[in-house]
This record gives C-alpha cells, sequence and structure tokens, in this order.
C-alpha cells in the first residue's frame, strides 16, 4: 500500500533521482521480501531514471530469521535499484560480539541476539555458560565470512537532496560532519524531542512507533516490524514524499 503525505514543506531530493528509505527489520525476511516486492512494483509503475534502496540499519536480531535476511539482501541481484545499507545498534552489537569484546555477547544474546544466533543454528543455551572469547568462536563458526563481510561494508550515514539518513539519529546542535558513530546508531534523547532546524529532514529508524513519526525536523519510519508485520518505506522523489509499507498502512503518529 502507499499514500502520500501533503504537508507544506521545503525538503527535496536530487531531481531525476527516487530513494526508498527502509525501517528497521529486525529478522523478518517475509516482510522484506514483501516489500521488495513492492517497491519493484512501484518502479515499474512510475518509472524514474536512478533508483536506490537505503536500509536504515537492524536488519537483525528479535525476530525470526536474521540469517536469511543477510543471506538475502548481500547476495539480491537484477533489481532495478541501487542498494545501500546503514549499520544499526544491532549490527555494532554482533560485530562486537564476534570479536570477543569482553562484556558484549551476553548483552547481546539478552538483546535479541538470541534469535539472531538460533537463525545461524546455534543452541543458545549451550551460550549461558561461556566467556565472551569463546562465544565469539561458536559465532564466527557458525556465521558465514561474507555475511560478517557484507555488515562490515554498512556506512553510518547518507544524504540525499535536503535529507538525510540515520539508523537512531543525531545529537542536536552538532554539525554533521562532526557526529559521532554511537549516536548515529544509539542516540534516543535529545534528539527525539529536540525541534529544532537541523538543516536537513532526518529520517531514521531505531525507535518504535505505532505509525510513522513525522515532526517538523525529522520522519520516524520503525513501525516495530518484527512485532506488527508492518515493515515501512519512505519514498522521497524531488518535493514528493510517500509511503510504501507491508501489512496495514501506517498511520500518521
Amino acid at each position: 500500500m502507499s499514500a502520500s503525505v501533503s504537508s507544506a514543506q521545503s525538503f527535496a531530493g536530487p531531481k531525476g533521482k527516487r530513494l526508498y528509505a527502509i525501517g528497521d527489520v529486525h529478522g523478518r525476511l517475509d516482510l522484506v521480501d514483501d516489500l521488495l516486492g513492492r517497491i519493484e512494483d512501484d518502479i515499474a509503475d512510475r518509472p524514474v531514471d536512478t533508483a536506490a534502496v537505503v536500509f536504515l540499519g537492524d536488519l537483525i536480531d528479535r525476530g525470526p530469521d536474521s540469517a536469511g535476511v543477510i543471506e538475502r539482501l548481500q547476495s539480491l541481484k537484477h533489481f532495478p535499484a541501487r542498494m545501500l545499507f546503514l549499520l544499526g545498534n544491532h549490527e555494532e552489537f554482533l560485530l562486537r560480539a564476534l570479536a570477543g569484546e569482553a562484556g558484549v555477547a551476553h548483552d547481546w544474546l539478552g538483546f535479541g541476539g538470541d534469535t539472531c544466533a538460533e537463525s545461524y543454528g546455534i543452541a543458545v543455551s549451550a551460550l549461558q555458560a561461556m566467556d565472551d572469547q569463546r562465544i565469539a568462536e561458536i559465532l564466527r563458526a557458525a556465521i558465514p565470512e561474507t555475511h560478517v563481510a557484507f555488515l562490515k561494508t554498512f556506512g553510518d550515514t547518507f544524504a540525499f537532496g535536503d535529507y538525510l539518513l540515520v539508523h537512531a539519529g543525531i545529537r542536536p546542535g552538532v554539525s554533521i560532519e562532526q557526529q559521532q558513530p554511537r549516536d548515529l546508531r544509539w542516540i534516543r534523547q535529545p534528539f527525539l524531542s529536540d525541534a529544532h532546524d537541523h538543516g536537513c529532514m532526518v529520517i531514521h529508524g531505531h525507535t518504535i512507533s505505532d505509525g510513522i513519526d513525522r515532526r517538523t525536523n525529522r520522519i520516524g519510519i520503525d513501525t516495530g516490524a518484527y512485532r506488527t508485520g508492518v515493515l515501512t518505506a519512505a519514498v522521497i522523489e524531488e518535493d514528493d514524499l510517500r509511503f510504501l509499507a507491508t501489512g496495514l498502512q501506517p498511520a500518521l503518529a
């Protein structure tokens, strides 16, 4: 489904280009396939010279098939748009656990990483008594090197005309060039409640809202896909902004 949003706003994407920004997936391969199908149909119905799809991060954890999501996206071919990926806090956590960083693995498992590990055939109950280094060894043995290499290619931001795409948000009052990766991947407050002009429209995931969370300076599109079945994409084309989604069309929050 799609819906146009009409309001007076002065933000625009580059001329002749279209961008689809997709919110947090969290292991829902079924919804990824559904939404990519809708995007393919949208491109066929509304041809455009240049199209890109940007996943805003948190492809993994919480939902049932993190492994399937990564495999599908890292091997996707012949899609009628360029594919780009941002690193979410969940991917960051997994990479840190894979590196054997002290104190990370058990936190990751309790943070939704248990379902990710299970999707790679790991018995999570067996990990509980292990230390970080042993868990890292188990993870490295189970997760294909191509999947890890794919995650390591993910960026932190993507600028598209007057829009800035990030996973979590930005630190208000700090220039885009000076933003820290931790904020880009983890921030909630003071970003969510800040109403100041950032000099761009920030499109982000990370914080679940009941519908599309549209404010004067940001648009949140994490509609809780892993538990709601609603995976949302913001579609930017010059001065037009609309939305595609799986399941029931998310309302504006």
